[in-house]
């Protein structure tokens, strides 16, 4: 079963620039990665260049066979774009956080440090 979450970054405006990612979305998973390995503004931003993820990896990484898991690099991310060839998975704008708050967990960069929100809006501790 999935824990699907939203990883996003503040911009100046008060808008969001995010991306979904369908595994692991809970605090101990996508939250512990977020916060060891995507840690300066470059790695955010190129996180979000990569579009939607089944899978968010220690690394961006490099494109692999999406449907041979044999094959995965279980550091890499694994992206529906870029490895499996979906489109319509860009990034996306929300005008404000809470108009993006309906995954089960939700990740935002504010330049500085990662917060996380449930899906009932409230910010978690993690």
């Amino acid at each position: 079963m999935a824990t699907r979450s939203h990883i996003g970054k503040l911009l100046s405006d008060g808008s969001v620039k995010y991306i979904y990612c369908h595994f692991d979305g809970y605090p101990e998973g996508n939250g512990k990665i977020l916060k060891e390995h995507y840690t300066t503004e470059a790695k955010v931003d190129a996180l979000l260049e990569l579009g939607d993820l089944s899978i968010l990896g220690e690394e961006i990484g490099e494109k692999q066979d999406f449907n041979n898991q044999d094959t995965h690099n279980s550091k890499w991310c694994l992206a529906y774009g870029r490895d499996r060839g979906e489109n319509n998975i860009d990034a996306k704008i929300s005008p404000t956080i809470s108009d993006m708050i309906w995954q089960d967990y939700h990740y935002i960069w504010n330049g500085a440090s990662w917060s996380c929100f449930g899906s009932n809006g409230r910010e978690l501790v993690f």
